[in-house]
């Protein structure tokens, strides 16, 4: 009796031990099988993407808060050479765009809005250029995962079939480990999707300081000289 208690109580200590191991995230990864890699490189683009136009789009709506000062300053004084210097010196959209409309002075004001106009629409689609990447990486990474969930349930079946085997253990350990690829697709579209929204916000929000400053070039060059 001794004995049978000693045995249970040994196999009670494994199986407790056997819980506690668990399962590392890079073993948990790994056991998603080949279309992993893909998902993985979707995941790496996705990051590097939203990283460089992250800090790509927040240089460029950075910009001095006294700019259109300085520019008022020097228009109104006549100086057209120093305003067109200043903002040739300066390294944002915004002081693209007023170096531009101060190369059209002198001519009708639709033409200095529509060369302004111009090129903010260039400057929004440098500050959108491979965003179209992050929305890609959405869309595919779920399909990919519920690809790869598909195949598994497919190998899966074809193994219980041929070989015989039915146990509700082995139908669990394939099941389980084929929807990994799943879980793992639909993170990462979730992951795309949320840092194209962030990057979309932050060009509407450069493009808004865009057309403010436009619309306050113009209403300088309609005030009087001195």
């Amino acid at each position: 009796m001794f004995f049978l208690l000693q045995v249970d109580s040994t196999s009670l200590a494994v199986q407790s031990t056997d819980k506690k191991d668990g399962v590392s995230l890079i073993e948990l990864l790994t056991l998603g099988g080949w279309i992993m890699i893909p998902l993985t490189a979707l995941f790496l683009i996705a990051i590097f993407v939203f990283f460089e136009r992250f800090l790509s789009i927040r240089k460029a709506s950075t910009i001095d808060n006294n700019f259109m000062n300085i520019i008022r300053d020097h228009i109104v004084n006549g100086n057209v050479t120093a305003a067109r210097s200043f903002a040739k010196n300066t390294n944002n959209p915004v002081a693209r765009i007023i170096d531009k409309g101060i190369q059209r002075i002198g001519k009708p004001i639709e033409n200095i809005e529509r060369s302004m106009e111009t090129v903010g629409k260039l400057e929004v689609y440098n500050m959108e250029r491979n965003l179209s990447i992050l929305s890609l990486v959405a869309g595919i990474a779920p399909l990919l995962g519920f690809l790869g969930t598909i195949i598994g349930m497919f190998q899966l079946f074809y193994s219980l079939a041929t070989g015989g085997d039915f146990t509700i253990q082995t139908m669990a350990d394939g099941i389980y480990t084929k929807v990994i690829t799943s879980a793992a697709g639909l993170i990462i579209g979730l992951i795309a999707y949320v840092a194209h929204n962030v990057l979309t916000t932050q060009v509407d929000k450069t493009a808004y300081k865009m057309e403010a400053a436009s619309s306050e070039f113009l209403d300088i060059l309609q005030e009087p000289t001195r």
